[in-house]
């Protein structure tokens, strides 16, 4: 799945450089329902090939012929679903309208060689591209700031891939990893116990060996990180806590009920010194209150948690 911004990127850069025209288009605007945010990419070389997506398939058929054929030569506007007829012809639901920027990416090949270098360290930046000059510049912001265009300049967050570590190769962490791939985050695992170790078989989810505490440091989580301790195991789901409720990680969350993590939260302040503010970013029992007993129902409320935080919701933790 080639959706983050990163591997847009990386993609159409490397397109560049086997000589290939390549356009980037970036959403920039939406109203009503749209399939993706602002943000979202889609990389169209000359040759064909693309990259990313910017409507989940709905208007990818007329931009790919667009920018094939006749790819533009400085910056431009270009709006889809303005009216019911274009909402109906692109399939956009709900009379949904994208607005979205087409540049060409071969002005400046270091400027995106440097874009690169900051994703792949981890680290975010903005970047303001001048409609009418084609001139881009990367600027300072916070993980948080949103995209911002005023019809002349267009201010982008690019950042890096959201990331998910999981403890635990139980059945729930299957269910977890394959909806977090599909909502774009890169899926992590830890578990040190050889069955589940052996036993993990979900492709693009990449198994850490070593201890949940360990393993916690080495990614080093930043605010794109999210740990969830599903092994229901306090000796391993408690050594990924002790490292994961110290980091910059925007979710940790840990299975289990109401009781359980009670006296979690009870061991982690009396054994380990966690005060009351870092015990409260703990969510535990992990997820949404939906009611959900089975593996799949758990991984559906994480998910919808996950989803939104990020989109700046106040929820109601699970209960179970």
């Amino acid at each position: 799945m080639i959706n983050s911004q990163l591997q847009v990127l990386e993609q159409a850069v490397a397109a560049l450089q086997q000589g290939c025209r390549v356009t980037l288009a970036t959403v920039t605007q939406t109203w009503g329902s749209s399939p993706r945010p602002p943000g979202a990419m889609l990389a169209v070389a000359d040759d064909g090939r693309f990259f990313g997506s910017v409507s989940g398939g709905c208007i990818e058929d007329d931009l790919l012929s667009r920018l094939v054929d006749a790819p533009p030569a400085a910056p431009e506007v270009v709006s889809y679903g303005g009216s019911s007829e274009e909402s109906e012809r692109y399939g956009l639901p709900c009379g949904g309208t994208l607005q979205l920027v087409l540049e060409p990416m071969g002005a400046n090949p270091g400027h995106w060689l440097r874009v690169l270098a900051i994703l792949q360290q981890r680290r975010c930046t903005g970047r303001i591209l001048d409609i009418t000059s084609g001139n881009a510049e990367l600027c300072s912001v916070s993980f948080d700031e949103e995209a911002r265009f005023d019809g002349e300049q267009l201010m982008l967050l690019l950042g890096p891939v959201w990331r998910l570590l999981i403890i635990g190769a139980g059945e729930p962490s299957k269910y977890l990893a394959d909806m977090a791939q599909a909502l774009g985050y890169e899926v992590l695992i830890c578990d040190p116990r050889p069955a589940y170790a052996r036993g993990w078989s979900v492709e693009h989810a990449r198994l850490l060996p070593g201890m949940p505490d360990d393993v916690v440091s080495e990614i080093e989580p930043d605010e794109r990180t999210a740990i969830v301790a599903l092994t229901h195991d306090p000796r391993l789901d408690d050594m990924a806590l002790l490292e994961a409720l110290q980091s910059p990680a925007f979710y940790v969350g840990a299975l289990g009920s109401v009781r359980t993590n009670a006296n979690r939260r009870q061991r982690l302040a009396e054994h380990f010194g966690f005060d009351e503010q870092q015990l409260r970013r703990l969510h535990g029992p992990v997820g949404l209150d939906i009611g959900s007993k089975t593996p799949a129902e758990i991984a559906v409320a994480i998910v919808a948690e996950l989803v939104g935080l990020r989109h700046g919701k106040s929820l109601s933790a699970a209960s179970a």
